[in-house]
Protein backbone atom coordinates (compact mmCIF):
# COMPACT_ATOMS: atom_id res chain seq x y z
CA UNK A 1 0.00 0.00 0.00
CA UNK A 2 1.09 3.04 -1.11
CA UNK A 3 1.87 6.02 1.41
CA UNK A 4 0.48 9.21 1.71
CA UNK A 5 2.24 12.46 -0.68
CA UNK A 6 2.55 15.60 1.25
CA UNK A 7 4.19 18.68 1.14
CA UNK A 8 7.16 19.51 3.29
CA UNK A 9 4.69 22.22 4.87
CA UNK A 10 2.29 19.58 5.60
CA UNK A 11 4.61 17.56 7.13
CA UNK A 12 5.92 20.31 9.73
CA UNK A 13 2.26 20.66 10.79
CA UNK A 14 1.84 17.05 11.22
CA UNK A 15 5.18 16.39 13.06
CA UNK A 16 4.63 19.71 15.31
CA UNK A 17 1.25 18.05 16.19
CA UNK A 18 3.29 14.57 17.04
CA UNK A 19 5.54 16.89 19.42
CA UNK A 20 2.21 17.78 21.86
CA UNK A 21 2.55 21.38 20.03
CA UNK A 22 -0.42 23.49 21.01
CA UNK A 23 0.33 27.05 20.68
CA UNK A 24 2.74 29.14 18.04
CA UNK A 25 4.27 32.46 18.12
CA UNK A 26 4.82 33.58 14.93
CA UNK A 27 4.76 36.44 12.05
CA UNK A 28 4.52 35.62 8.58
CA UNK A 29 6.74 36.88 5.68
CA UNK A 30 7.48 35.55 1.85
CA UNK A 31 9.53 32.87 2.48
CA UNK A 32 7.58 30.98 5.00
CA UNK A 33 4.26 31.70 3.22
CA UNK A 34 3.70 27.84 2.32
CA UNK A 35 4.08 27.17 5.90
CA UNK A 36 1.49 29.38 6.92
CA UNK A 37 -1.01 28.09 4.02
CA UNK A 38 -0.47 24.97 5.29
CA UNK A 39 -1.31 26.24 9.05
CA UNK A 40 -4.25 28.15 8.27
CA UNK A 41 -6.30 24.84 7.75
CA UNK A 42 -4.63 23.61 12.04
CA UNK A 43 -6.09 26.84 12.84
CA UNK A 44 -9.83 26.59 12.70
CA UNK A 45 -12.62 24.31 11.72
CA UNK A 46 -12.67 20.83 12.95
CA UNK A 47 -8.97 20.24 12.10
CA UNK A 48 -8.01 22.55 14.76
CA UNK A 49 -4.62 21.65 16.75
CA UNK A 50 -3.03 24.90 17.33
CA UNK A 51 -3.32 28.55 18.13
CA UNK A 52 -1.18 30.79 16.50
CA UNK A 53 -0.71 33.94 18.08
CA UNK A 54 0.46 36.95 15.75
CA UNK A 55 3.01 38.82 18.08
CA UNK A 56 4.11 42.59 16.27
CA UNK A 57 7.70 41.87 16.22
CA UNK A 58 9.92 38.69 16.04
CA UNK A 59 11.66 39.24 18.87
CA UNK A 60 8.59 38.80 20.70
CA UNK A 61 7.93 35.55 19.20
CA UNK A 62 10.86 34.34 20.95
CA UNK A 63 10.46 35.71 24.08
CA UNK A 64 6.73 34.92 24.33
CA UNK A 65 7.86 31.39 23.53
CA UNK A 66 10.53 31.10 26.18
CA UNK A 67 7.88 32.82 28.42
CA UNK A 68 5.55 29.97 27.55
CA UNK A 69 7.95 27.44 28.38
CA UNK A 70 8.89 28.54 31.55
CA UNK A 71 5.87 28.33 33.19
CA UNK A 72 4.34 25.19 31.09
CA UNK A 73 7.45 22.99 30.71
CA UNK A 74 6.65 22.14 27.26
CA UNK A 75 8.94 23.56 24.36
CA UNK A 76 7.89 26.79 23.24
CA UNK A 77 8.00 27.43 19.31
CA UNK A 78 7.94 30.41 17.26
CA UNK A 79 7.23 30.77 13.26
CA UNK A 80 8.97 33.15 11.42
CA UNK A 81 10.26 34.36 7.67
CA UNK A 82 14.00 34.81 6.45
CA UNK A 83 16.48 36.76 6.68
CA UNK A 84 15.23 40.49 8.88
CA UNK A 85 12.50 38.09 10.28
CA UNK A 86 15.07 34.81 11.48
CA UNK A 87 17.82 37.43 12.50
CA UNK A 88 15.23 39.31 14.53
CA UNK A 89 14.56 36.21 16.60
CA UNK A 90 18.40 35.70 17.72
CA UNK A 91 18.48 37.93 20.59
CA UNK A 92 15.18 36.01 22.15
CA UNK A 93 17.60 32.23 21.03
CA UNK A 94 20.54 34.05 22.68
CA UNK A 95 18.55 34.77 26.02
CA UNK A 96 17.08 31.35 25.94
CA UNK A 97 20.64 29.26 25.61
CA UNK A 98 21.86 31.66 28.71
CA UNK A 99 18.77 30.86 30.70
CA UNK A 100 18.47 27.34 29.71
CA UNK A 101 14.80 27.85 28.29
CA UNK A 102 13.86 25.29 25.42
CA UNK A 103 12.79 26.69 22.37
CA UNK A 104 12.14 25.58 19.03
CA UNK A 105 12.47 28.45 16.28
CA UNK A 106 11.51 27.55 12.59
CA UNK A 107 12.30 30.45 9.99
CA UNK A 108 11.84 30.54 6.10
CA UNK A 109 14.73 30.55 4.03
CA UNK A 110 15.14 31.18 0.15
CA UNK A 111 14.81 27.88 -2.27
CA UNK A 112 18.03 25.77 -1.79
CA UNK A 113 18.94 26.80 -5.67
CA UNK A 114 19.32 30.59 -5.17
CA UNK A 115 21.56 29.88 -1.53
CA UNK A 116 24.55 32.31 -1.91
CA UNK A 117 23.18 34.55 -4.27
CA UNK A 118 22.56 37.14 -1.99
CA UNK A 119 19.27 36.57 -2.48
CA UNK A 120 16.16 38.87 -1.23
CA UNK A 121 16.00 38.21 2.78
CA UNK A 122 18.76 35.81 2.29
CA UNK A 123 20.68 35.14 5.57
CA UNK A 124 23.33 31.98 6.61
CA UNK A 125 20.56 31.40 9.54
CA UNK A 126 22.52 28.00 10.84
CA UNK A 127 25.80 29.80 10.76
CA UNK A 128 25.04 32.51 12.62
CA UNK A 129 22.95 30.60 14.99
CA UNK A 130 25.12 27.97 15.81
CA UNK A 131 27.16 29.54 18.62
CA UNK A 132 23.74 30.48 20.23
CA UNK A 133 22.00 27.03 20.00
CA UNK A 134 22.00 23.25 21.25
CA UNK A 135 21.69 22.35 17.50
CA UNK A 136 20.93 24.38 14.39
CA UNK A 137 20.00 22.80 11.02
CA UNK A 138 18.64 23.50 7.57
CA UNK A 139 15.75 21.39 6.23
CA UNK A 140 16.63 21.08 2.71
CA UNK A 141 14.05 18.57 1.48
CA UNK A 142 10.82 17.68 2.44
CA UNK A 143 11.60 14.21 3.26
CA UNK A 144 13.53 15.24 5.77
CA UNK A 145 11.04 17.06 7.68
CA UNK A 146 9.76 14.85 10.39
CA UNK A 147 13.15 13.24 11.33
CA UNK A 148 14.30 17.42 11.87
CA UNK A 149 11.91 18.25 13.98
CA UNK A 150 11.67 15.53 16.00
CA UNK A 151 14.92 15.94 16.79
CA UNK A 152 14.81 19.44 17.54
CA UNK A 153 12.72 18.73 20.24
CA UNK A 154 14.65 15.88 21.69
CA UNK A 155 17.64 18.16 21.88
CA UNK A 156 15.83 21.47 23.17
CA UNK A 157 14.05 19.51 26.05
CA UNK A 158 16.31 16.63 26.83
CA UNK A 159 19.02 17.25 29.15
CA UNK A 160 19.86 21.04 30.00
CA UNK A 161 17.28 22.22 27.96
CA UNK A 162 18.26 25.39 25.59
CA UNK A 163 17.16 26.42 21.92
CA UNK A 164 17.26 25.06 18.37
CA UNK A 165 16.82 26.54 14.83
CA UNK A 166 15.40 24.99 12.02
CA UNK A 167 16.12 26.87 8.40
CA UNK A 168 13.46 25.71 6.23
CA UNK A 169 13.98 26.57 2.50
CA UNK A 170 11.18 27.60 0.17
CA UNK A 171 11.53 24.18 -1.94
CA UNK A 172 11.37 22.12 1.13
CA UNK A 173 8.12 23.90 2.09
CA UNK A 174 6.61 22.83 -1.85
CA UNK A 175 8.02 20.10 -2.93
CA UNK A 176 6.31 16.94 -1.69
CA UNK A 177 7.57 13.32 0.29
CA UNK A 178 5.21 10.13 1.20
CA UNK A 179 4.29 11.09 4.41
CA UNK A 180 6.78 8.78 7.08
CA UNK A 181 6.20 9.96 11.21
CA UNK A 182 9.42 9.70 12.84
CA UNK A 183 10.39 10.29 16.48
CA UNK A 184 13.81 10.57 17.40
CA UNK A 185 14.86 9.54 21.23
CA UNK A 186 18.90 9.35 21.00
CA UNK A 187 21.31 11.25 19.15
CA UNK A 188 24.84 9.64 18.56
CA UNK A 189 27.36 11.89 20.45
CA UNK A 190 25.24 13.49 22.58
CA UNK A 191 24.24 12.40 25.80
CA UNK A 192 21.99 14.76 27.92
CA UNK A 193 21.71 12.36 30.79
CA UNK A 194 24.84 11.28 32.36
CA UNK A 195 25.68 8.47 34.19
CA UNK A 196 25.11 9.09 38.11
CA UNK A 197 28.66 8.84 40.09
CA UNK A 198 27.83 6.63 43.08
CA UNK A 199 31.83 7.39 44.26
CA UNK A 200 30.90 11.15 44.24
CA UNK A 201 26.89 10.69 45.80
CA UNK A 202 28.80 9.07 48.85
CA UNK A 203 31.61 11.60 48.86
CA UNK A 204 28.79 14.34 48.61
CA UNK A 205 26.80 12.78 52.07
CA UNK A 206 29.88 12.35 53.50
CA UNK A 207 30.81 16.10 53.56
CA UNK A 208 27.26 17.44 54.09
CA UNK A 209 27.07 14.53 57.08
CA UNK A 210 29.98 16.34 58.85
CA UNK A 211 29.65 20.05 58.63
CA UNK A 212 28.78 22.30 60.87
CA UNK A 213 27.83 25.34 58.79
CA UNK A 214 26.41 23.89 55.16
CA UNK A 215 24.64 25.96 52.89
CA UNK A 216 22.93 25.22 49.91
CA UNK A 217 22.56 27.31 46.73
CA UNK A 218 19.19 26.23 44.66
CA UNK A 219 18.75 27.23 41.14
CA UNK A 220 16.98 26.72 37.93
CA UNK A 221 18.38 23.36 37.71
CA UNK A 222 15.99 21.85 40.36
CA UNK A 223 12.80 23.65 38.20
CA UNK A 224 13.82 21.97 34.85
CA UNK A 225 14.70 18.77 36.51
CA UNK A 226 11.36 18.91 38.26
CA UNK A 227 13.07 18.40 41.79
CA UNK A 228 11.51 20.65 43.90
CA UNK A 229 9.71 18.12 46.07
CA UNK A 230 13.52 16.47 46.59
CA UNK A 231 14.98 19.43 47.05
CA UNK A 232 12.97 20.24 50.01
CA UNK A 233 13.25 16.59 51.44
CA UNK A 234 16.88 17.13 51.25
CA UNK A 235 17.21 20.36 53.06
CA UNK A 236 14.50 19.42 55.93
CA UNK A 237 16.63 16.12 56.75
CA UNK A 238 19.84 17.79 56.73
CA UNK A 239 18.77 20.96 58.13
CA UNK A 240 20.45 23.15 55.52
CA UNK A 241 19.47 26.85 55.16
CA UNK A 242 19.22 27.73 51.29
CA UNK A 243 19.63 31.21 49.19
CA UNK A 244 17.98 31.48 45.89
CA UNK A 245 19.55 32.35 42.46
CA UNK A 246 17.26 34.86 40.15
CA UNK A 247 16.46 32.11 38.19
CA UNK A 248 15.90 29.91 40.77
CA UNK A 249 13.42 31.56 42.91
CA UNK A 250 10.18 29.38 43.11
CA UNK A 251 12.37 26.51 43.23
CA UNK A 252 11.69 26.94 47.01
CA UNK A 253 8.81 28.04 48.79
CA UNK A 254 9.63 32.22 49.72
CA UNK A 255 7.76 30.90 53.09
CA UNK A 256 9.91 28.03 53.86
CA UNK A 257 12.04 27.99 57.52
CA UNK A 258 14.92 27.19 55.10
CA UNK A 259 14.56 29.95 52.63
CA UNK A 260 17.32 32.61 53.06
CA UNK A 261 16.43 34.41 50.34
CA UNK A 262 18.14 35.22 47.00
CA UNK A 263 21.88 35.13 46.08
CA UNK A 264 23.67 37.83 44.05
CA UNK A 265 24.74 41.44 43.31
CA UNK A 266 21.00 43.03 44.41
CA UNK A 267 20.44 39.95 46.87
CA UNK A 268 20.00 38.88 50.52
CA UNK A 269 22.45 40.56 53.21
CA UNK A 270 22.52 37.04 55.03
CA UNK A 271 22.82 34.59 51.74
CA UNK A 272 25.23 36.64 50.50
CA UNK A 273 27.59 36.84 53.79
CA UNK A 274 27.15 33.66 55.25
CA UNK A 275 28.81 32.22 51.49
CA UNK A 276 31.68 33.10 52.94
CA UNK A 277 31.38 31.55 56.30
CA UNK A 278 29.89 28.17 55.71
CA UNK A 279 32.10 24.95 55.64
CA UNK A 280 30.32 23.24 52.84
CA UNK A 281 28.56 24.42 49.98
CA UNK A 282 26.44 22.67 47.86
CA UNK A 283 25.26 24.39 44.56
CA UNK A 284 22.22 22.76 42.97
CA UNK A 285 21.72 23.19 39.04
CA UNK A 286 23.23 26.52 38.77
CA UNK A 287 26.27 28.30 37.10
CA UNK A 288 28.31 30.34 39.22
CA UNK A 289 27.54 33.12 37.44
CA UNK A 290 29.77 36.32 38.53
CA UNK A 291 26.87 38.13 39.40
CA UNK A 292 26.32 35.66 42.46
CA UNK A 293 30.23 35.23 43.05
CA UNK A 294 31.43 38.47 42.86
CA UNK A 295 34.90 38.29 42.68
CA UNK A 296 35.43 34.80 41.49
CA UNK A 297 39.36 34.78 43.65
CA UNK A 298 37.78 35.28 46.93
CA UNK A 299 34.23 33.52 46.39
CA UNK A 300 33.78 30.37 49.13
CA UNK A 301 37.66 29.93 49.94
CA UNK A 302 36.77 28.93 52.94
CA UNK A 303 34.19 25.77 51.98
CA UNK A 304 34.34 22.44 50.16
CA UNK A 305 32.48 22.80 47.08
CA UNK A 306 30.09 20.30 45.96
CA UNK A 307 28.31 21.18 42.52
CA UNK A 308 25.50 19.02 41.15
CA UNK A 309 25.04 19.59 37.92
CA UNK A 310 23.43 17.86 34.28
CA UNK A 311 25.99 19.80 32.22
CA UNK A 312 29.59 18.78 32.58
CA UNK A 313 30.87 21.62 30.80
CA UNK A 314 29.63 23.95 34.19
CA UNK A 315 31.52 22.23 36.45
CA UNK A 316 34.88 23.79 37.63
CA UNK A 317 34.26 26.70 35.02
CA UNK A 318 33.94 29.49 37.66
CA UNK A 319 34.39 27.91 40.52
CA UNK A 320 36.08 24.74 41.24
CA UNK A 321 34.52 21.67 42.52
CA UNK A 322 35.35 19.70 45.77
CA UNK A 323 33.12 17.24 44.43
CA UNK A 324 31.49 17.22 41.35
CA UNK A 325 27.93 14.98 41.27
CA UNK A 326 26.49 15.04 37.43
CA UNK A 327 23.24 13.80 36.34
CA UNK A 328 19.77 15.20 36.92
CA UNK A 329 19.25 16.59 40.38
CA UNK A 330 16.09 14.64 40.04
CA UNK A 331 17.92 11.40 40.51
CA UNK A 332 20.95 13.10 42.16
CA UNK A 333 19.22 14.79 44.99
CA UNK A 334 17.57 11.74 46.69
CA UNK A 335 20.88 9.50 46.19
CA UNK A 336 22.57 12.02 48.11
CA UNK A 337 19.27 12.49 50.97
CA UNK A 338 19.10 8.49 51.01
CA UNK A 339 22.65 8.59 52.65
CA UNK A 340 22.51 11.88 55.09
CA UNK A 341 21.82 11.90 59.04
CA UNK A 342 19.12 13.38 60.63
CA UNK A 343 20.77 16.50 61.47
CA UNK A 344 20.19 19.81 63.66
CA UNK A 345 22.17 22.46 62.86
CA UNK A 346 20.16 25.52 65.36
CA UNK A 347 23.29 27.22 66.07
CA UNK A 348 24.04 27.72 62.58
CA UNK A 349 20.50 29.04 61.38
CA UNK A 350 20.44 31.44 64.18
CA UNK A 351 23.81 33.21 63.18
CA UNK A 352 21.97 34.29 59.94
CA UNK A 353 19.35 36.66 62.12
CA UNK A 354 21.75 39.29 63.19
CA UNK A 355 22.34 39.91 59.11
CA UNK A 356 18.68 39.37 58.27
CA UNK A 357 17.58 42.12 61.20
CA UNK A 358 20.12 44.69 59.49
CA UNK A 359 18.62 44.13 56.14
CA UNK A 360 15.05 44.49 57.83
CA UNK A 361 16.25 47.73 59.35
CA UNK A 362 18.36 49.46 56.55
CA UNK A 363 16.61 48.07 53.63
CA UNK A 364 13.71 46.48 53.60
CA UNK A 365 11.50 48.34 56.50
CA UNK A 366 12.20 52.00 54.69
CA UNK A 367 11.37 50.25 51.02
CA UNK A 368 8.22 48.48 51.98
CA UNK A 369 6.72 50.85 54.48
CA UNK A 370 7.76 54.18 53.80
CA UNK A 371 5.95 56.92 55.31
CA UNK A 372 6.35 60.11 53.35
CA UNK A 373 7.68 60.94 49.85
CA UNK A 374 7.11 59.68 46.25
CA UNK A 375 6.36 56.18 45.86
CA UNK A 376 9.16 53.27 46.11
CA UNK A 377 9.53 50.16 43.75
CA UNK A 378 9.51 47.96 46.86
CA UNK A 379 6.19 49.32 48.02
CA UNK A 380 4.34 48.50 45.12
CA UNK A 381 5.83 45.12 44.47
CA UNK A 382 4.77 44.21 48.19
CA UNK A 383 1.65 45.22 47.89
CA UNK A 384 1.22 43.48 44.57
CA UNK A 385 2.80 40.50 46.54
CA UNK A 386 0.02 40.80 49.32
CA UNK A 387 -3.11 40.73 47.19
CA UNK A 388 -1.94 37.99 44.92
CA UNK A 389 -1.25 35.85 48.00
CA UNK A 390 2.07 34.24 46.47
CA UNK A 391 -0.10 32.31 43.71
CA UNK A 392 0.93 34.76 40.37
CA UNK A 393 3.36 34.32 37.91
CA UNK A 394 6.17 36.71 38.19
CA UNK A 395 7.27 37.92 34.64
CA UNK A 396 10.19 40.96 35.16
CA UNK A 397 11.97 42.95 32.51
CA UNK A 398 15.51 44.01 32.79
CA UNK A 399 17.01 46.69 35.34
CA UNK A 400 16.09 48.12 38.58
CA UNK A 401 12.41 46.95 37.77
CA UNK A 402 13.56 43.51 37.76
CA UNK A 403 15.60 43.21 41.10
CA UNK A 404 13.25 45.14 43.39
CA UNK A 405 10.58 43.12 42.17
CA UNK A 406 11.99 39.85 42.45
CA UNK A 407 13.61 41.16 46.20
CA UNK A 408 10.12 41.38 47.30
CA UNK A 409 7.88 39.20 45.09
CA UNK A 410 6.56 36.06 46.82
CA UNK A 411 6.72 32.64 45.55
CA UNK A 412 4.49 29.88 46.88
CA UNK A 413 4.59 27.41 43.28
CA UNK A 414 6.49 26.16 41.11
CA UNK A 415 7.60 27.66 37.75
CA UNK A 416 6.34 31.27 38.84
CA UNK A 417 9.20 33.50 37.95
CA UNK A 418 10.06 34.59 34.60
CA UNK A 419 13.13 36.57 34.16
CA UNK A 420 16.22 36.97 31.51
CA UNK A 421 19.06 36.20 33.77
CA UNK A 422 22.08 35.71 32.13
CA UNK A 423 21.33 37.52 28.60
CA UNK A 424 19.99 40.72 30.35
CA UNK A 425 17.83 41.45 28.03
CA UNK A 426 15.64 44.90 27.87
CA UNK A 427 12.37 44.39 26.37
CA UNK A 428 11.63 40.57 27.09
CA UNK A 429 9.31 40.95 29.84
CA UNK A 430 6.18 42.36 28.16
CA UNK A 431 5.95 39.21 25.16
CA UNK A 432 7.49 37.22 28.07
CA UNK A 433 4.32 37.63 29.80
CA UNK A 434 2.14 36.87 26.57
CA UNK A 435 3.57 33.68 26.53
CA UNK A 436 3.30 33.25 30.12
CA UNK A 437 -0.40 33.75 29.96
CA UNK A 438 -1.10 31.09 27.26
CA UNK A 439 1.75 28.46 28.93
CA UNK A 440 -0.68 29.01 32.55
CA UNK A 441 -4.01 30.52 31.84
CA UNK A 442 -5.62 29.65 34.92
CA UNK A 443 -2.81 31.63 36.69
CA UNK A 444 -2.81 35.39 37.34
CA UNK A 445 0.50 36.96 35.22
CA UNK A 446 2.47 39.93 36.79
CA UNK A 447 4.42 41.50 34.30
CA UNK A 448 6.69 44.68 36.52
CA UNK A 449 8.29 46.84 33.54
CA UNK A 450 10.63 49.93 33.69
CA UNK A 451 9.99 52.92 31.41
CA UNK A 452 12.74 52.13 29.59
CA UNK A 453 11.93 47.82 28.74
CA UNK A 454 8.13 48.73 28.51
CA UNK A 455 9.06 50.78 25.25
CA UNK A 456 11.63 47.94 23.34
CA UNK A 457 8.21 45.70 23.38
CA UNK A 458 5.76 48.18 23.64
CA UNK A 459 4.26 47.61 20.00
CA UNK A 460 3.31 44.42 22.02
CA UNK A 461 -0.17 45.82 23.45
CA UNK A 462 -1.15 45.17 19.95
CA UNK A 463 -0.52 41.11 20.54
CA UNK A 464 -2.44 41.86 24.17
CA UNK A 465 -5.03 44.28 22.49
CA UNK A 466 -5.91 40.86 19.48
CA UNK A 467 -5.49 38.19 21.87
CA UNK A 468 -7.25 39.74 24.72
CA UNK A 469 -4.01 38.33 27.01
CA UNK A 470 -4.64 38.94 30.14
CA UNK A 471 -1.43 40.35 31.50
CA UNK A 472 -0.91 42.67 34.20
CA UNK A 473 1.42 45.44 33.48
CA UNK A 474 2.95 47.07 36.51
CA UNK A 475 5.09 49.90 35.36
CA UNK A 476 7.61 51.29 37.37
CA UNK A 477 8.46 54.59 36.15
CA UNK A 478 10.90 56.80 37.20
CA UNK A 479 11.70 58.27 33.84
CA UNK A 480 15.31 57.26 34.08
CA UNK A 481 17.07 54.08 32.79
CA UNK A 482 17.41 53.81 36.27
CA UNK A 483 20.02 50.88 36.90
CA UNK A 484 22.14 52.57 34.48
CA UNK A 485 21.21 56.02 36.27
CA UNK A 486 22.47 53.77 39.33
CA UNK A 487 26.01 52.96 38.22
CA UNK A 488 26.23 56.49 36.69
CA UNK A 489 26.06 57.38 40.18
CA UNK A 490 28.55 55.47 41.98
CA UNK A 491 31.08 54.95 39.43
CA UNK A 492 30.65 58.26 37.09
CA UNK A 493 30.29 60.93 39.00
CA UNK A 494 26.63 61.18 38.43
CA UNK A 495 27.01 62.43 35.09
CA UNK A 496 23.56 61.08 33.51
CA UNK A 497 24.76 60.24 29.91
CA UNK A 498 21.19 59.79 28.09
CA UNK A 499 20.01 57.95 30.96
CA UNK A 500 16.80 60.28 31.72
CA UNK A 501 13.77 58.98 29.58
CA UNK A 502 11.07 61.47 27.39
CA UNK A 503 8.00 59.26 27.99
CA UNK A 504 4.76 59.28 26.18
CA UNK A 505 1.24 59.38 27.62
CA UNK A 506 0.59 55.99 28.54
CA UNK A 507 -2.76 56.38 29.42
CA UNK A 508 -3.41 57.13 25.59
CA UNK A 509 -1.25 54.86 24.19
CA UNK A 510 -3.68 52.21 26.86
CA UNK A 511 -6.68 53.80 25.65
CA UNK A 512 -5.61 53.67 21.73
CA UNK A 513 -4.75 49.62 22.42
CA UNK A 514 -8.16 49.29 24.36
CA UNK A 515 -6.63 48.04 27.53
CA UNK A 516 -7.74 49.19 31.05
CA UNK A 517 -5.38 51.53 32.36
CA UNK A 518 -4.94 53.17 35.88
CA UNK A 519 -2.10 55.63 37.27
CA UNK A 520 -1.12 55.87 41.11
CA UNK A 521 0.93 58.60 42.63
CA UNK A 522 -0.11 58.54 46.05
CA UNK A 523 0.56 55.58 48.28
CA UNK A 524 -3.09 55.90 50.06
CA UNK A 525 -4.53 55.11 46.47
CA UNK A 526 -1.51 51.96 46.22
CA UNK A 527 -3.58 48.80 47.27
CA UNK A 528 -7.27 49.45 46.03
CA UNK A 529 -5.59 50.27 42.68
CA UNK A 530 -3.72 46.93 42.87
CA UNK A 531 -7.04 45.10 44.23
CA UNK A 532 -9.05 46.47 41.17
CA UNK A 533 -6.19 45.48 38.45
CA UNK A 534 -5.94 42.11 39.39
CA UNK A 535 -9.74 41.77 39.99
CA UNK A 536 -10.19 43.18 36.99
CA UNK A 537 -10.70 40.42 33.85
CA UNK A 538 -8.47 40.35 30.80
CA UNK A 539 -5.51 42.71 30.53
CA UNK A 540 -4.67 45.81 33.00
CA UNK A 541 -1.72 48.39 32.88
CA UNK A 542 -0.77 49.98 36.15
CA UNK A 543 1.40 53.14 36.08
CA UNK A 544 3.25 53.79 39.19
CA UNK A 545 5.04 57.16 39.52
CA UNK A 546 7.88 56.24 41.78
CA UNK A 547 10.89 57.88 43.13
CA UNK A 548 13.46 59.58 40.29
CA UNK A 549 16.85 58.35 41.63
CA UNK A 550 15.60 55.63 44.20
CA UNK A 551 18.75 52.88 44.25
CA UNK A 552 18.81 49.48 44.28
CA UNK A 553 20.49 48.08 48.06
CA UNK A 554 21.85 45.73 49.13
CA UNK A 555 24.52 45.65 46.21
CA UNK A 556 27.47 44.28 45.98
CA UNK A 557 30.21 46.36 43.87
CA UNK A 558 31.05 44.75 40.35
CA UNK A 559 34.86 43.08 40.64
CA UNK A 560 33.82 42.86 44.61
CA UNK A 561 34.05 39.66 46.97
CA UNK A 562 30.38 39.07 48.21
CA UNK A 563 30.90 39.61 51.64
CA UNK A 564 31.87 43.07 50.98
CA UNK A 565 28.04 43.64 49.93
CA UNK A 566 26.84 46.69 50.67
CA UNK A 567 23.62 48.13 52.88
CA UNK A 568 23.45 51.70 51.69
CA UNK A 569 25.14 53.32 48.98
CA UNK A 570 27.54 57.02 49.77
CA UNK A 571 28.08 58.78 46.50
Amino acid sequence: MSKEVITGSEALMRSLHNEGVKTIFGYPGGAIMPVFDALYGYTRGEKKMFDHILVRHEQAAAHAAEGYARVSGDVGVCLVTSGPGATNTLTGVADAMMDSTPIVVIAGQVGVGALGTDAFQEVDLVGVAQPITKWAYQIRRPEDVAWAVSRAFYIARSGRPGPVVLDFPKNAQNHTCEWNPIKVDNVRSYNPYPKIDSCAIEEAAKLINGAKKPFALVGQGVELGCAQNELVEFLEKADIPAGRTLLGLSALPSDHPLNIGMLGMHGSYAANMKTQECDVLIAIGMRFSDRVTGLPSTYGQQAKIIHLDIDASEINKNIKADVAVLGNCKQTIPAITSLLNENNHREWHDSFKKYDDMEIEKVIEPDIHPTEGPLLMGEVTNVVAEVTKGEAVLVNDVGQNQMISSRYFKFKNKRSIVTSGGFGTMGFGLPAAIGASFGAPERTICCFCGDGGLQMSIQEFGTIMEQQAPVKIILLNNNFLGNVRQWQDLMFNGRYSFTHMMNPHYQEISKAYNIPYDLVVDRNDLRSKVEKMISTKGPYFLECAIKENEDIVPMTLPGKSVDGMLLELDY
